[in-house]
């Protein structure tokens, strides 16, 4: 009969998803998350290690997950949409554009030109929004407190904005087929023009404090490697591609609405570490100023919204739309049979995809510096598991 001490040391070893903790090797298994602050969100990871080297990292989804694709499939093609708000929560006009440019494919419904310019508004804003928030999280991951509540200054003064048209500052619910949902709040122009001010006054304190901050580059460079090929290779797409020099951004490569009309760079760096991809969405966040300041003053007149019949019906086919969100492609695939609800509907997340190169990037490296790739992953969980 074993002792306490033994029968003690048998589940210390025993991993929940069989096998031992410790083998022959000396390796050791231990799950970080399914609660955990730097996970942003209820992802768990079960990390192998030996010592404080890497030898795997399991990403385990599921436990946010709500069948989103399925319950889209009993909406109707006005009410689905809004479902996706709640993937990346975080892009939730542009994935509410992606839903309705695949109707507006499928129904050949013509947006009137105004619509095209307050969509691109919105969905910029969002992405500054996104990556206000994403910065300030990156930097409380790796011990710096106070750049969270600085991110957050701008970002509260995006979603007042967000409030005074849609009514809502998370999920907004704002673009439709044919259009947008309501015309812009009488305030929307002038609050914009305050909010780039205020951007670009506050903006050289991002590289005062983080970076230009020699010991958040000794954090990030060299950490969490993804090569060109590799970034190709999982499917990343969104910063994390860019990060690596992959050029992927949607909005160049197959532009939609008013795109092909703008200039701004696509962000590329080749660095192929967590301080590239890092400095991607920093960089990103101007390019996004300078598509607002090319808009504000150049707002067509005219309709918010096509007219559509009250009832939308797909003819019989397969549809398929991309847009660029703040962390990547989101492709949107719905296949019609004529009805007033999809047959099927499949969302191509990018968080799934970068997520898939996080083993990969992390083996060989060093615990202590997970976060950090994890960190310049910026995931959104919701959108993940779906």
């Amino acid at each position: 009969m074993q002792n306490q001490t033994d029968i003690l040391s048998t589940a210390q070893k025993v991993s929940p998803f069989g096998g031992d903790l410790e083998g022959a090797s000396g390796d050791m298994i231990i799950n970080i998350g399914p609660q955990h602050p730097s996970t942003h969100g209820v992802l768990q990871l079960v990390v192998t290690l030996n010592g404080e080297t890497i030898k795997k990292v399991e990403p385990h989804l599921g436990f946010i997950h709500r069948s989103i694709e399925k319950m889209c499939e009993s909406l109707t093609y006005r009410q689905f949409i809004y479902v996706t708000s709640r993937m990346d929560y975080l892009s939730s006009h542009i994935n509410n554009h992606g839903c309705a440019l695949c109707v507006e494919k499928g129904m050949q419904i013509e947006v009137p030109e105004r619509a095209k310019v307050i969509r691109v508004l919105m969905d910029e804003l969002t992405r500054i929004a996104s990556h206000e928030l994403w910065w300030g999280a990156m930097a409380m991951d790796l011990g710096a407190f106070t750049p969270f509540f600085l991110s957050f200054r701008e970002r509260e003064t995006i979603t007042d904005i967000m409030e005074d048209t849609c009514g809502a500052r998370l999920t907004m619910n704002y673009i439709v087929p044919g259009g947008v949902m309501a015309e812009l709040h009488p305030d929307f122009q002038k609050k914009v023009k305050a909010f780039i001010k205020l951007f670009r006054e506050k903006a050289d304190q991002y590289n005062e404090l983080v970076t230009g901050n020699i010991i958040f580059q000794s954090r990030m460079k060299n950490v969490g490697v993804l090569s060109k090929e590799d970034a190709i290779s999982y499917g990343c797409t969104g910063p994390t591609a860019r990060g690596s020099g992959v050029n992927c951004d949607i909005r160049k490569l197959y532009p939609y609405e008013v795109y092909d009309k703008l200039k701004f760079d696509e962000v590329i760096e080749t660095g192929c570490d967590s301080f590239s991809r890092y400095l991607v969405r920093v960089k990103e966040m101007y390019q996004s100023i300078s598509i607002i300041e090319q808009l504000i003053d150049n707002i067509p007149e005219g309709d918010f919204q096509a007219k559509t019949k009250a009832v939308l019906k797909l003819p019989k086919g397969e549809f398929y739309t991309r847009v660029e969100t703040a962390r990547g492609e989101l492709g949107v695939y719905i296949v019609s049979e004529g009805a007033t609800t999809p047959y099927r509907i499949k969302f191509r997340s990018p968080g799934f995809s970068n997520l898939s190169a996080l083993n990969h990037m992390a083996k060989g490296g060093k615990i202590g510096d997970l976060v950090a790739m994890m960190g310049t992953l910026d995931l959104v969980i919701p959108d993940i598991d779906r």
